[in-house]
């Protein structure tokens, strides 16, 4: 969630409806830092109060019950051989227990044995050092010493493998006799893999060839002398209407990388299911979230997470991530979770960018902005004022946020330049980013972690925050210059935030055809990407890896061409009325080819024809603005309210989510049943183009899928594809993706001509919006590998 939980703004909102219409006005036109000032006076205790009590639903503390109850559970789900859900749940509860504590050792322990039988060696060796580096029990040592010896066997490291059973016969024998059940069975299984080591060092595996050229070609790369992480090919401009811009130097083509850029800051979105505990019972949510799945430094997906040493929400994928994160900024946010998940991801943001920056930096910047920022309603004047600041402006080039060179960075200087449009934003949202802000950094003083704020490299790692002896209600000045930058930057993430996406599989990963959908990961900065202003039909494609971006050519882009990002609203997928109104967010109406073409064409776009009703009396497209939509065909004559087909609109995607619920369930045959009747419902009342028509053709390949009946799960999905490629275009991302899918299909088919010339037109479209080094196109090229190998006979044959 970007804004602070709905009872906060509902709290804020009544605060304004009562304010003095004099104290209003003051705020409307507060400068940044006047508002600041207005807002240490306006958050007073009960608001406080309430805030708290909001925090308290949130879980984010070492809790043992909790720790306790996700053992429990893994240990269940791991009985039941769903390895998978089991390691996340022994993620949770190692969350949850205290660091160093042989508890967290137990948690570890079971993970590895979950992780080995998932196959994944390597990490599973890594959580059986953890386990003993936490003190696990002594008794239970030889367990999973067997564990680390069978996985080395597995890694083909034999004299690792015969040192660490060395040391299980040692321990063995220095314990004694053995005679209980499990101690036999655990000699038996030493005797298994003293065997299973000596057959493997008589007859060593061969060792593998390496793959032919599977990592793709590298791409042509010259970074440009005055942009950081942009290409050659590009310059940067700017005037009064269009502000700063990128533009083509020289002729771009398809699939050419314009821009590599590592975020400035980046804040992973929790998720929905986060735990709101219940103050008369406590239940404890064992749902997955993107908390759960991806490292909250770099955004690698999670494997064997490390829990943050101080509270039970951030976790990584490595110590090395956990280490830099607590030296970075996570000391400082450590106790503060509970306080941030409640005021929402931007807030975060801009506690997380001063911590990045340093106080020394952010103090230089606020304090030149207060010479030069004379009138705050004025951004021609404010773009002037910047440009001539001697430190801290645009130096020789004349454009905001390049150095005193002309050099334009990702730094926090660009960052800091980014417009807030603070005249822009509604009085009352101000009031709410305002008292947020105050909140936060009232809250960095009364828990003594101003000292850490200013000055970043004194405290100790793993340092827990001392409670300041004396609290005041009235800020330090240093904490109001935090304050000041902060919401700054609150107010420039509704313009400025950048989502970084994924392709997130959906369902179980051990499928043949693997789906996936885009999902927002985390909201962050990127100075350079926010140069590129909107288009409703724009000329890149935008890919991220962990915290990183990719900007590249989606089409030919010709010399002096300005080179566009959409921010959201593409024409494939929207009218431009909703366009429009959305972007009204971005406080700027778009004039964009797409828009202009669209609202001066009598034409119905694309997204109307395809994404209307139809008459259910004879299929004719139903047409109207007002609530109720007659039909188009003048013989007919029906009528319908545009609610009731809404109504049946929406009942149908509810039973084609049931139909998916049913085939997680292993119930493919009911899932087939309640897909044909949706096809039929969906026939009397959508055209036979509109998306959701494809999303059904999609779902029931996934159940033919599922069954390895791949002709019938490929028929359906052609069907599919045929509709997206309607809506998206034949060289789309969303084309790129269903083709992928479709290849995966032919491939599992053993439809080897059709596949291998699926597999080219998936990699062309890809390699274009993702690049060679993507993760889908390495899959295509180690498809295309397998069946070129293939016996030349077997290829003539299909």
């Amino acid at each position: 969630m970007a804004l602070p939980v709905p009872e906060w703004r509902g709290r804020v909102s009544r605060r304004w409806a009562v304010l003095d219409p004099a104290l209003r006005e003051r705020l409307t036109v507060a400068s940044l830092h006047d508002a600041v000032r207005l807002g240490c006076d306006l958050l007073r205790t009960k608001e406080e109060a309430a805030l708290v009590q909001l925090c308290c639903r949130v879980c984010v503390g070492k809790e043992p019950s909790a720790a306790g109850f996700y053992r429990e559970q893994g240990n269940r789900e791991f009985g039941r051989r769903r390895y998978q859900v089991a390691v996340r749940l022994y993620s949770k509860a190692a969350s949850h227990e205290a660091p160093d504590s042989p508890e967290v050792s137990v948690c570890f322990a079971n993970r590895s044995a979950a992780l080995f039988h998932l196959g994944h060696f390597e990490v599973c060796l890594e959580d059986i050092a953890r386990a003993e580096s936490h003190g696990y029990p002594n008794r239970l040592l030889p367990k999973v010493l067997l564990r680390k010896a069978e996985c080395l066997l597995c890694l083909g490291r034999l004299q690792d493998a015969a040192d660490a059973l060395s040391v299980v016969e040692s321990k063995v024998a220095m314990d004694g006799l053995v005679t209980s059940p499990t101690e036999q069975t655990l000699l038996k299984k030493l005797r298994q893999l003293k065997v299973k080591l000596h057959e493997k060092e008589r007859c060593p595996e061969p060792a593998q060839e390496a793959c032919g050229d599977i990592q793709g070609k590298s791409e042509i790369w010259e970074e440009n002398d005055s942009i950081s992480g942009a290409s050659s090919s590009l310059s940067l401009n700017f005037d009064t209407e269009r502000g700063r811009h990128l533009v083509a130097s020289q002729d771009i083509i398809p699939g050419q990388s314009l821009l590599k850029e590592e975020a400035f800051v980046s804040v992973l979105c929790p998720g929905e299911s986060l735990l709101l505990q219940d103050s008369s019972e406590t239940t404890w949510d064992t749902g997955v979230s993107n908390a759960d799945l991806y490292c909250h430094r770099c955004l690698r997906q999670l494997l064997a997470s490390v829990p943050c040493r101080g509270c039970s929400y951030a976790k990584y994928c490595s110590l090395d991530c956990a280490d830099m994160a607590w030296q970075q900024y996570h000391r400082t946010e450590c106790s503060l979770g509970a306080l941030l998940l409640t005021l929402g991801v931007f807030c975060h943001v801009a506690l997380r960018t001063v911590l990045l920056a340093g106080f020394a930096e952010v103090s230089r910047v606020v304090e030149w902005s207060h010479s030069g920022d004379k009138d705050p309603h004025n951004p021609k004047a404010r773009c002037k004022c910047l440009s001539e600041a001697p430190d801290v402006g645009a130096g020789a080039r004349g454009i905001p946020g390049c150095n005193d060179d002309g050099q334009y960075q990702s730094s926090y200087q660009a960052v800091f330049h980014l417009l807030p449009h603070t005249e822009q934003h509604s009085p009352e949202h101000k009031l709410l980013c305002t008292l947020s802000v105050v909140a936060i950094c009232k809250k960095l003083q009364e828990a003594g972690l101003e000292a850490a704020l200013l000055n970043q490299d004194s405290p100790k790692q793993w340092s827990k925050p001392k409670t300041s002896e004396k609290s005041s209600d009235e800020l330090s000045p240093e904490l109001k210059t935090v304050a000041e930058a902060m919401l700054r930057h609150v107010l420039q993430l509704q313009c400025n935030a950048q989502a970084i996406t994924v392709m997130q599989e959906l369902g179980p990963r051990d499928g043949a055809v693997v789906n996936k959908k885009p999902v927002r990961l985390a909201t962050a900065f990127f100075p350079v990407l926010s140069l590129l202003n909107h288009s409703c039909c724009p000329n890149t494609s935008v890919s991220f890896s962990g915290t990183a971006a990719t900007v590249r050519a989606s089409q030919p882009i010709p010399r002096g061409q300005e080179i566009f990002h959409c921010y959201g609203p593409h024409q494939c997928r929207m009218r431009v009325a909703e366009r429009q109104q959305l972007l009204s967010q971005y406080f700027f109406e778009c004039h964009c080819q797409a828009c202009l073409d669209e609202l001066e064409s009598d034409v119905k776009s694309v997204v109307s024809m395809r994404s209307s009703f139809c008459c259910p009396s004879c299929q004719a497209p139903m047409q109207g603005e007002e609530d109720v939509l007659c039909c188009s065909n003048e013989a007919c004559a029906t009528s319908v309210s545009r609610e009731s087909l809404s109504h049946r609109f929406r009942d149908l995607q509810q039973q084609i989510k049931k139909a998916l619920d049913l085939l997680r369930d292993s119930k493919a045959d009911q899932a087939i049943k309640m897909l044909l009747k949706c096809q039929v419902d969906a026939g009397s009342f959508l055209s036979p183009e509109h998306l959701l028509m494809g999303e059904m053709e999609d779902s029931l390949a996934q159940v033919y899928a599922t069954l390895g009946k791949w002709q019938e799960a490929a028929r359906h999905l052609k069907k599919s594809i045929e509709i997206v490629e309607m809506h998206h275009g034949p060289s789309s991302i969303e084309i790129g993706h269903e083709l992928f899918k479709l290849a995966q299909i032919l491939f599992n088919g053993f439809a080897v001509s059709e596949a291998l010339s699926t597999i080219q037109r998936a990699e062309e479209i890809l390699s274009v919006h993702c690049g060679p080094q993507s993760a889908q196109i390495q899959e295509l090229q180690e498809m295309k590998t397998c069946l070129s190998e293939l016996p030349r006979n077997i290829l003539q044959r299909t």
